[in-house]
């Protein structure tokens, strides 16, 4: 059997390439980072060999192809590249967005997965044409190397169909696929795994809340290593409040401002792209430190943001919680989880209720994978840092292990 070593991991978005290459023997990071504002004058590329500084300057991007090609030729060339030549790369790993209810597991792409992937469009309008550009770039490129479609929603997908299913007409599921789908799948899956490691427990003993924070958040609760429900729905809008997504309204809302003269597109645009943190807290940001900072020095509006999304994320923690019957770790993740400490002390009084007793010195003090909580906590508070990428090359390593011959 063919000896699987060196994985390229593939982000690819609407308007940006991200890559990673891991040398799996070791888990071993080679080279990192992403080629932006694909298709402007203005595109950029920054490269990091290893551990070494970050390398940026202008390029030439007009389109996800010309990006790949940039990539590829960083990490062949003399002096900072990391391999001698692309048949180096054993497979190429690649987030997807959505597997609708075709994908629940990662899939070695061919013909079919790719006809399978062009029905999932209409889920994913914006970003799934880029995921599916990025497969096709890497085939022109890489030849024969395999490929691997690793999906945001597959981690999801043991929710049972009371957790998934809106209360609509049946119909409305069977001819459009609108039921509750969940994101960040890579992500909550990681950290379901880090933190059994961490607890020295297996992922088939616990029942944990994740918790990824950042710009855009989600929750899921997740009992004996497989999700029970998740806070993001049909698409990535729905649940908590994020950096500039409004989370969970009355659909009553989307009538209204229809019925105002807005359009589809308009709305869309103000859901997604100017509410949340960015709409409320006054202060033309959406970065959380910047809300932090302006609601310690007592501006209304960055208070008012910050009390809401502490609102609503007791709200689903607590939900979750009682989903489970009980939990024996809340964990914290992404880049809000790990690294602000001020926004998880908002926590700190109604996590109490459940049992979770965050200890403040050790929440301000500790930099993940940690135990946030009193000794004596009964339910364990913990920051596990999340490596979608690194989840990403694990998930293409065992594809391709177990078909490469």
């Amino acid at each position: 059997m063919k000896q699987i070593d060196k994985i390229l991991v593939i982000n690819s978005g609407s308007s940006s390439l991200k890559f990673t290459l891991y040398a799996m023997d070791g888990e071993e990071k080679l080279a990192s980072g992403l080629v932006e504002r694909i298709g402007s004058k203005s595109a950029n590329m920054v490269y990091r060999r290893g551990n070494d500084p970050k390398e940026e300057h202008s390029v030439d991007a007009p389109n996800h192809d010309a990006a790949l090609k940039l990539v590829t030729e960083r990490l062949v060339a003399p002096g900072n590249g990391v391999i001698g030549s692309l048949s180096e790369v054993d497979a190429i790993g690649h987030r997807v967005l959505h597997g609708g209810e075709l994908f629940k597991e990662a899939a070695l792409v061919n013909d079919s997965v790719l006809q399978k992937l062009n029905t999932l469009v209409h889920l994913g309008p914006l970003h799934m044409p880029a995921n599916i550009g990025g497969i096709k770039a890497c085939e022109k490129i890489f030849g024969e190397t395999p490929n691997v479609a690793v999906f945001d929603t597959a981690f999801h997908q043991s929710m049972p169909d009371y957790a998934s299913h809106y209360a609509l007409p049946d119909e409305y599921y069977r001819k459009y696929g609108i039921r509750k789908y969940g994101f960040h799948g890579t992500s909550h899956h990681f950290v379901t795994l880090a933190t059994a490691e961490f607890l020295g427990k297996k992922p088939e003993e616990l029942k944990i809340v994740t918790c990824h924070l950042g710009n855009g958040s989600s929750l899921a609760a997740v009992k004996y290593g497989k999700v029970l429900d998740t806070s993001m729905g049909l698409t990535p809008l729905a649940g908590v409040v994020m950096g500039t997504r409004c989370g969970n309204l009355d659909p009553a809302v989307v009538l209204t401002l229809i019925r105002e003269g807005m359009s589809a597109d308009e709305i869309d645009n103000l859901l997604n792209k100017k509410s949340g943190l960015l709409g409320v807290g006054g202060i033309n940001s959406n970065d959380m430190r910047d809300i932090v900072k302006n609601a310690a020095e007592g501006l209304p509006s960055a208070c008012l943001a910050l009390n809401m999304w502490t609102h609503r994320l007791v709200f689903y923690i607590g939900a979750y919680f009682t989903l489970l019957s009980g939990a024996d770790a809340i964990v914290f993740t992404g880049g809000i989880g790990e690294n602000s400490w001020q926004a998880r002390a908002t926590l700190a009084d109604q996590l109490s209720a459940l049992g979770c007793i965050i200890d403040p010195e050790a929440n301000k003090n500790l930099r993940g994978p940690c135990r946030i909580s009193t000794a004596d906590s009964k339910v364990a508070a913990l920051v596990i840092p999340t490596d979608e990428e690194l989840m990403i090359a694990k998930e293409t390593f065992d594809i391709v292990s177990k078909t490469i011959k």
